[in-house]
């Protein structure tokens, strides 16, 4: 059993407990055989009727892969590890995806990349007013992964895979639930209370029902009606315009609307490779089967881990700090985009 994930066997459920506060449970390949084991044991046992996942304590839910291994393997020349672990993560992401049994997902705090990216696939997933969900992997020279390429196209509004992808913004809160990532919002107060309730559900006959039920007490109200941000995220992000395209309309859109302010500043603050090649998997993953879009974010995810922009970026945004990367190439008009064509295709 691995310390950093927790299993606990309820009456009628499992679940799956992230223990790594220190880290804000950021996932390891131990820590991701362990969920999967879990979940396989799970789909055997006819008793156990679905799965919960929480965190113990921390910051947050979870801040995604262990950023450190992947940065020291990529330094090293270590291939195999980084393809191990990205194909065990993809792995786990689409079992929770594909999962025969209801799959319900707590989050509270940071829950970002692969955080997002293991909550993604679950049927219920619950934020409380201090959940920060977010894909802002260009940041450190990646690209947003665990499958996000293709099921932001399924889960959020228009403009919004795009926008979120670019910008690695943040939506906190009911936003997750306005935009598509999340299905409720509850106080932070009930969190435990909920988890407990539903940790205490004994076998029945109609189990999303009783989940529901359960859920719906504790749920905060949501307005499902469009914002003035969903219209100008529509507007500037909802289109397959060439990328430069879209950063010259935010340059002009600056001057005239709230809602872009700081939005190019931030984007031109991320690595170009990184852009080029997240607009790249965007358009080739739009309506494709999630194994197909897997299968293309490995491919990538090889190929960015071991470029010279993830070893800067991770450098400059978690281990030095100074926040200065140097991108190689510096402008998105030298990134060659037809390599990254072939990386992906």
């Amino acid at each position: 059993m691995n310390a950093d994930v927790l299993i606990q066997y309820n009456p009628a459920s499992i679940s799956i407990i992230l223990n790594r506060p220190q880290a804000i449970h950021s996932l390891t390949i131990p820590m991701i055989e362990t969920i999967k084991k879990a979940l396989q044991d799970a789909m055997q046992k006819e008793w156990l009727q679905f799965v919960i996942f929480y965190a113990n304590g921390g910051k947050g839910f979870c801040a995604g892969g262990d950023i450190k291994a992947l940065y020291t393997a990529s330094v090293a020349g270590d291939s195999n590890y980084i393809k191990e672990f990205y194909a065990k993560e993809y792995d786990m992401d689409y079992m929770i995806h594909t999962y025969p049994k209801p799959v319900i997902a707590i989050t509270d705090g940071i829950t970002m990349g692969g955080g997002l990216g293991l909550v993604a696939g679950a049927d219920y997933v619950i934020v409380s007013e201090n959940t920060v969900m977010a894909m802002p992997e260009s940041r450190i020279g990646f690209f947003p992964d665990v499958g996000s390429t293709g099921w932001l196209f399924t889960k959020c509004k228009p403009g919004y895979p795009k926008y979120l992808a670019l910008t690695g913004d943040e939506l906190h809160g009911g936003e997750c639930v306005a935009v598509g990532l999340a299905h409720y919002q509850v106080l932070s107060h009930t969190y435990m209370q909920l988890i407990q309730e539903l940790e205490q559900i004994k076998e029945i006959s109609d189990i999303h029902k009783t989940i529901e039920g359960i859920i719906t007490r504790y749920a905060l109200p949501i307005s499902a009606e469009s914002s003035d941000r969903d219209r100008w995220v529509a507007d500037y992000f909802d289109t397959d315009v060439p990328l430069q395209r879209i950063l010259e309309s935010l340059t002009q859109c600056s001057f005239e609307h709230e809602l872009c302010n700081g939005v190019f500043s931030r984007i031109a603050q991320r690595s170009p490779t990184s852009l080029v090649l997240t607009d790249i998997l965007l358009a080739a993953n739009k309506g494709r089967p999630l194994e197909e879009v897997f299968a293309r974010e490995h491919k990538a995810a090889m190929f960015m881990t071991m470029h010279h922009d993830y070893r800067e970026g991770v450098r400059a945004r978690i281990i030095d700090k100074d926040n200065k990367p140097c991108w190689q190439p510096e402008r998105i008009e030298d990134v060659n985009a037809d390599t990254l064509r072939r990386v992906v295709y």
